[in-house]
């Protein structure tokens, strides 16, 4: 297993408890990462960057997944689902990670704690939200650059 892809599984595990018990305090959150990761300070904060990401971001996310999620409301989903799905929303939309890494990682993750059904689904929510991103990210450099006279 990757050590991204580690980091990943363990914010999972917060996301999941935050989703069913309410958030743990920063510093429990962080000592957790920490035990988890074994110290490896790099990978830490990847891991602490991305809870605390998603979290802070979790309304925005959970409403582009909501319009993406034709006939399934948020709280229908599996909580691991819904919460995989936020994971990698917040790396497309908001984080430096490429959108197909994050979308990749998030099938790899469903695959192995989703149930048959889950890597389909979210797959499928989650390259139409890419999709959606990189065709707005498209529109916006389009428009700044035709927005430049010859002077700069």
């Amino acid at each position: 297993m990757s050590t991204r892809r580690r980091a990943r599984e363990i914010v999972l595990q917060l996301l999941y408890e935050a989703d069913l018990n309410g958030t743990r305090d920063a510093i429990s959150a962080r000592r957790f990462i920490k035990s988890r990761l074994q110290g490896r300070s790099a990978l830490t904060a990847f891991a602490e960057k991305l809870l605390t990401g998603t979290l802070e971001h979790r309304q925005e996310v959970d409403r582009h997944l909501a319009r993406l999620a034709k006939g399934w409301a948020l709280g229908r989903m599996a909580v691991t689902d819904r919460n995989v799905m936020r994971m990698a929303a917040y790396e497309i939309l908001f984080s430096e990670t490429p959108g197909r890494v994050a979308v990749n990682e998030a099938v790899v993750l469903i695959k192995r704690y989703g149930d048959k059904n889950s890597p389909r689904f979210v797959n499928g929510i989650l390259d139409r939200l890419l999709k959606e991103h990189e065709s707005n990210s498209l529109g916006v450099a389009g428009e700044v650059d035709a927005g430049q006279d010859d002077n700069g």
